[in-house]
């Protein structure tokens, strides 16, 4: 049996990435891993050779920077769990991370794949970070019947270098749309909100928290430094001096430039391209690049047929704006606009 190399979805969020991540989830041979990186903070990275009691406090405890923005009840619209239902076991504050999106993504009963998942990973012996992921991703793809993982987080540019190590030979499917309407996106978005005025707050004293985006490793101080600025941080006071569209749209060309440094080595065979736009304008073709990159061998016109009608027609709120705004916007987001073709 051909052995299917995976796949790392990056983007700078609010992209259509989670529509690709939910006509994946259709095809009946890709694991679809939806937001399982990004909501494990700093300690997904920070120890080099766990073992399976520490992996699953890293999935089934909230870090410090994921508690603080959910403490009050603020759940973005990607959160999958159901904290209505009957009997839900978790609220918001209590909430682990691999259970907000990624397993209600895969099952329609997240909390009994949560229990059937902690003693698997609770056996796994000290080992390599990277083969406890996939250990854990190789287990849900028998489980699931599947060729392939594909794993997609929301700001997984943030990541990206870090992946790349852990996973020398995934293939990169790098999903990007219009800063300008990205960062207004970003504007009505909780999370961002809150990662962009702590970021301004670092700054202020001498940190760019950006820096680290290269690093190609975590590390137990990263851990512990977010840890302790996360659980002494007031979110409600800090984002009272909220960031403007200007401060996301300089956030969202930051990413994609950390993007294109951390894997712009990468050849056609190992890295594709997809722009939201075509994606709206022409979603049969796009998904059948899509797929063909991932493996030719998983082409599927039925599921090509499903997927394009699962996109939802999206207009450009950008030149809605004032003018000034426009402009302001257009210079905050240049360089990352440059880089990806688009007219400035």
């Amino acid at each position: 049996m051909t052995v299917i190399a995976p796949v790392l979805i990056l983007s700078t969020g609010r992209c259509g990435s989670t529509m690709v991540s939910e006509m994946l989830n259709r095809h009946p041979k890709v694991l679809s891993l939806s937001e399982f990186f990004v909501p494990l903070g700093q300690g997904a990275f920070a120890f080099a050779n766990p073992d399976g009691a520490r992996m699953w406090r890293v999935y089934a405890e909230q870090s410090a920077a994921l508690h603080a923005m959910l403490k009050d009840g603020n759940v973005v619209d990607e959160a999958l769990y159901d904290f209505d239902v009957p009997g839900a076991r978790w609220q918001a504050p209590t909430l682990p991370p691999i259970a907000a999106v990624t397993l209600p993504h895969l099952s329609d009963d997240p909390e009994a794949l949560f229990d059937e998942l902690e003693p698997v990973v609770r056996a796994l012996p000290g080992m390599p970070l990277a083969d406890h992921y996939r250990a854990l991703f190789g287990y849900l793809m028998k489980k699931y019947g599947r060729a392939v993982w594909v794993e997609r987080s929301g700001g997984s540019l943030m990541l990206a270098a870090k992946l790349l190590r852990l996973f020398p030979d995934a293939r990169v499917v790098h999903v990007f749309r219009d800063g300008r309407d990205t960062a207004l996106s970003m504007l009505n978005h909780h999370n961002f909100r809150v990662l962009v005025a702590a970021i301004h707050r670092a700054r202020r004293l001498g940190i760019d928290p950006c820096d680290r985006f290269l690093a190609d490793r975590g590390s137990r101080l990263d851990y512990w430094m977010q840890q302790i600025a996360f659980r002494f941080m007031d979110v409600a006071r800090l984002t009272e001096d909220s960031p403007s569209v200007v401060d996301l749209g300089a956030f969202w060309s930051r990413l994609i430039q950390t993007g294109e440094r951390v894997f712009r080595h990468l050849g056609p065979d190992r890295r594709l391209d997809v722009r939201f736009e075509e994606v709206q304008s022409s979603p049969r073709d796009q998904l059948r690049r899509l797929i063909r990159f991932i493996d030719p061998s998983l082409e599927d016109e039925s599921w090509t047929e499903e997927a394009a009608g699962m996109i939802r027609p999206t207009r450009s709120k950008f030149t809605t704006l004032p003018p000034e705004q426009q402009r302001l916007l257009t210079e905050a987001c240049a360089p990352g606009l440059k880089l990806l073709g688009y007219a400035a």
